[in-house]
């Protein structure tokens, strides 16, 4: 075998083990805090649960009842010794069945009609209270960026929202566009799926009851890694929401440990894309990176934040992500030290 192949079949396996690994993590993260409809934790996913519940009645009760009459015909109809071989007599048209599988299918569309119409009216028609929090949601290839603009911040990948008391509800409203292509928002546990757009501006709402971590994807394909665009909303309670944005709020740490790193951040091509609040790093092609050592994952929750899954990042986006937007650096082994020492102060 030729060096070229032997080499090959070493990267591929590389590639293998790397995905299986990534897939390991997804799987552990997911067994915490699954994305399950059955397990609704907002007034909006009660009411899709709700209707959920009833499509399933109903689809139950077709199935036994065709299942039923499928199995008597077989047993009373079956042949049985003795019988005349010849043909039974055929009836052609019964004016009765006709009706009753004509009218019983309008009847239960009708039902499942007024029930969906029900739900889409209590989701997209529900009264704004004043001290509802806005959040302005973009989705990119293949990141999430989130505006808190009344709070006067931007993040990406990991959305904070206050709990929702239901005796001093707080909800909050998420208005959603897309940069390039369609994506979709969706955290079953919290609400229905909704698209974003490009040109155009959707709305959603959430008032979580249950504070934790609730997972998402984005549900409309986006390209090669649609199914690395995951969503991570985190429900904190009103003090760890109010610190949280406290954090946020304030520009970069200015450490003078890790001031080489940030010469080197500063004079590369990744200003263009970035923003680091507090420098002359302004670029908003890509994720802000203001606080991004306070995120639990990179790569739009892909794998967890540390700082060797960030230098392997930052040194080849590819081999977490293959098809992200972010080039590849070429950095030297020295500036890719310094700049990700850099980045893991950035809390």
């Amino acid at each position: 075998m030729s060096l070229v192949s032997l080499e090959s079949a070493s990267a591929a396996s590389a590639g293998i083990s790397s995905s299986l690994t990534q897939l390991r993590s997804l799987a552990a993260w997911a067994s915490g805090a699954p994305a399950n409809i059955f397990a609704p934790q907002a007034t909006p996913a009660h009411t899709i649960f709700g209707l959920s519940l009833l499509v399933i009645a109903i689809v139950t009760a077709i199935f036994l009842a065709v299942g039923g009459l499928l199995l008597y015909a077989l047993i009373r109809f079956r042949s049985r010794p003795g019988d005349d071989a010849a043909e039974p007599r055929q009836i052609y048209g019964s004016n009765q069945v006709e009706v009753l599988w004509t009218v019983i299918p309008v009847l239960i569309l009708v039902v499942l009609f007024l029930a969906t119409i029900r739900v889409i009216s209590e989701t997209e028609r529900a009264r704004k209270p004043a001290n509802a929090l806005d959040v302005i949601v973009l989705g990119h290839q293949f990141w999430w960026e989130y505006r808190y603009p009344k709070q006067g911040f931007v993040t990406a990948n990991e959305l904070h929202i206050p709990v929702s008391d239901p005796k001093a509800p707080r909800p909050t409203y998420l208005t959603m566009s897309s940069v390039d292509v369609d994506h979709s928002f969706w955290v079953p546990r919290l609400a229905g799926k909704m698209d974003l757009i490009p040109n155009k501006t959707n709305v959603m709402w959430l008032d979580p009851q249950t504070s934790g971590l609730y997972l998402g994807q984005c549900a409309q394909y986006c390209g090669m890694e649609h199914a690395k665009m995951l969503i991570r909303v985190y429900v904190d309670t009103p003090e760890q929401f109010a610190a949280w944005v406290e954090a946020q709020q304030q520009p970069a740490v200015n450490d003078p440990r890790v001031a080489a790193g940030k010469e080197i951040f500063l004079h590369t091509a990744c200003v263009n894309c970035h923003t680091v609040r507090g420098t002359s790093a302004h670029g908003v092609f890509g994720p802000d990176l203001t606080h991004l050592a306070s995120r639990d994952t990179i790569a739009s929750g892909v794998v967890k934040n540390t700082p060797a899954n960030l230098r392997q990042w930052i040194e080849d986006p590819d081999s977490l992500k293959m098809g992200s937007l972010m080039p590849k650096m070429n950095l030297s082994p020295h500036d890719l030290d310094q700049i990700t020492a850099y980045m893991e102060s950035l809390r």
